[in-house]
């Protein structure tokens, strides 16, 4: 009797390949009708409207005859990029004190982090407003816009959970050859944690990239406001002026998702899990 396991193997294989053709299909869709409805001419909501014929820049252009992209895109990078670096490092300290420091009231801290997680930035919307532009004056300024997203407490929890998966061998160790918490950290624990590191970075980029409320409120000079709010503001108040309204708002979604989907291309690959036992003999 011949063995059927390798065909069975083979036809498991390739019902699985097609299932997840199919999901990558319908996720992929959405950013193709984005894309090909952004480059027509003429709005066309048939089916035909998803063939790319009739393409034309002309809704970009649209776009940049309006709206400084070069400013609004330097704005964004300047605000995106604070908050990205005060995010990894004070998520960094916070992660590995919550996770090697041994210190009363850790559990407590910790817990308090948790519930701030909970609470949505809507709520405390105004409070933080009057703190950051009436009590500290810091209306229409770039500090104004970064404060209140300085600290994730997600980044703070994800860095936590990935230091305490690194083995404890290698903290005794170092301490007794002398290092001090600040040596460890950097020489030991840092290279360790490249996956939480790149996971955290794309998180907190989608948040600030993305953001409108906030500058918006802080700012009204439109050479201080970021890509989302330019592009917010054209969306709302000129695309429908245009001459294809429809390919002007799918066109101005496009020009700020593309960075996103960009950066997460571009370290997609980087996402594989440490050997976190590589340093730990035996």
């Amino acid at each position: 009797m011949l063995d059927s396991t390798p065909a069975k193997r083979r036809k498991g294989h390739w019902l699985s390949f097609s299932a997840l053709l199919l999901g990558a299909l319908v996720f992929l869709f959405p950013f193709y009708y984005m894309l090909v409805g952004s480059f027509k001419a003429k709005s066309d909501p048939s089916l035909k409207g998803l063939v790319p014929t009739g393409l034309t820049v002309h809704n970009y252009a649209q776009i940049d005859s309006r709206v400084n992209l070069l400013r609004s895109l330097v704005n964004s990078g300047i605000f995106t990029g604070a908050v990205l670096l005060s995010t990894v490092v004070f998520g960094i300290l916070g992660g590995y004190a919550l996770a090697r420091l041994h210190f009363r009231g850790r559990g407590t801290l910790f817990a308090i982090m948790l519930l701030v997680q909970i609470v949505p930035f809507q709520l405390l919307i105004i409070p933080i407003y009057v703190m950051i532009v009436r009590t500290y004056g810091l209306a229409d300024s770039y500090l104004g816009m970064i404060l209140p997203f300085a600290i994730n407490s997600t980044a703070v929890f994800l860095f936590r959970q990935f230091f305490l998966q690194l083995p404890e061998e290698l903290f005794s160790a170092a301490r007794l050859d002398g290092a001090g918490e600040l040596r460890i950290l950097w020489s030991i624990a840092l290279p360790l944690v490249r996956p939480a590191l790149l996971t955290a970075v794309l998180l907190t980029f989608i948040g600030p990239w993305n953001e409108f409320l906030w500058p918006f409120l802080v700012t009204k000079q439109t050479d201080m406001q970021p890509l989302a709010v330019t592009l917010a503001n054209y969306i709302s108040n000129v695309a429908g002026r245009a001459d294809n309204p429809f390919g002007a708002i799918l066109a101005g979604a496009v020009v700020l998702a593309a960075p996103a989907i960009a950066l997460f291309v571009a370290f997609q690959r980087h996402f594989i899990s440490s050997d976190l036992g590589s340093g730990v003999k035996g």
